[in-house]
């Protein structure tokens, strides 16, 4: 991993219209999905990004991709700025990030042969052409665990872990430097979760790699990620190496996320406290004002509702694990 960040992203906002009406149709409010995101990956490194569902992970993957245009903010890939870019433009983006997406089955089209699906992309980039596809392929797929000789059967003729091999063969086909992991072992068992995260940490050491990876669970996520950015209703509120996070979590909703995580010993499992949230997670057509977790946070007081609070180190976290908290203050839970 070197020190030089390959993705650097910026204030990221992104909102989507809520319109009303049939003949005339009106614009109502906005869904603040991603709401000034910031955030670094270096070469080589991979960034977890967890959250609740609805808290714009997703969302910002795609706006890294340019699958959405942004509201506003800067996208910066391999020190250019690609969050202007339209049509033709973004074809060189498109072979440097790739994504491999949650569902293994949705995301393959049925009507397509696996290794069609996985030469796509290699014709449309004039990588190969003719035989040397279908020989890439067979070497793509052999380095990913499937057997290459069933490079002309479809998706549902494989199991989930295999279609999800599949994926991870589609991105790399057109040889990326960068790849977004939306989630990718959710859907699998968990002897098969293990395969596929094992297959991912190799793939990045042989190619060199860079990963942001997308994931609920948090034993997932500290398995494979080097940096963790804990995102809250559009927000992010906390960053810290992996280790530093787990140890000593400084945002009161960090901390609830690693109480929730579950201890492979009964007697410790049995003599913590786990820490609940009050309530669900607030409309993000309608977010509290100010810091946006102080309606579930058992710390609040009177300046959460009114001061946003920065994103900023707090004593005795160093100044690479910054938190978005009046009353930011580690706390041992796992």
């Amino acid at each position: 991993m070197t020190s030089e960040s390959l993705v650097d992203v910026r204030d990221l906002v992104k909102y989507f219209a809520v319109t009303r009406g049939i003949i005339v149709r009106r614009n109502v409010g906005w869904i603040k999905a991603v709401d000034g995101v910031s955030f670094t990956i270096k070469e080589g490194e991979t960034l977890g990004l967890v959250g609740e569902t609805g808290c714009g992970k997703s969302t910002t993957a795609r706006l890294l991709m340019r699958l959405l245009d942004p509201t506003s903010g800067t996208i910066r890939f391999a020190g250019q700025d690609v969050g202007a870019r339209r049509g033709s433009q973004l074809r060189p983006l498109r072979r440097q990030v790739q994504i491999i997406f949650q569902d293994p089955f949705a995301s393959l089209d049925p009507r397509m042969t696996v290794g069609e699906i996985i030469g796509e992309a290699m014709r449309i980039h004039r990588l190969a052409a003719g035989d040397a596809v279908h020989g890439r392929v067979q070497e793509i797929m052999e380095r990913v665990g499937l057997n290459p000789d069933r490079h002309d059967r479809y998706p549902h003729e494989f199991s989930g872990g295999q279609r999800q091999r599949v994926g991870v063969a589609r991105a790399l086909a057109v040889q990326p430097r960068f790849i977004i992991c939306d989630e990718p072992v959710s859907a699998l068992d968990v002897s098969i979760q293990a395969q596929v995260l094992n297959l991912l940490k190799d793939l990045q050491k042989e190619f060199g790699l860079t990963y942001l990876f997308i994931a609920h669970d948090l034993s997932v996520v500290r398995q494979v990620c080097d940096r963790v950015a804990v995102m809250y209703l559009g927000k992010i509120v906390e960053v810290a190496a992996r280790d530093d996070l787990y140890a000593l979590p400084m945002h009161p909703y960090t901390q609830a996320l690693l109480s929730a995580v579950p201890i492979p010993d009964p007697e410790k499992e049995r003599s913590r406290k786990r820490i609940v949230l009050q309530g669900d997670v607030p409309s993000p057509l309608n977010p509290p004002p100010a810091c946006r977790f102080h309606t579930r946070c058992w710390k609040a007081q009177q300046i959460c509702r009114e001061v946003e609070p920065p994103l900023e180190a707090h004593s005795p976290a160093g100044p690479d694990h910054p938190a978005a908290c009046h009353f930011a203050e580690a706390a041992q839970v796992v």
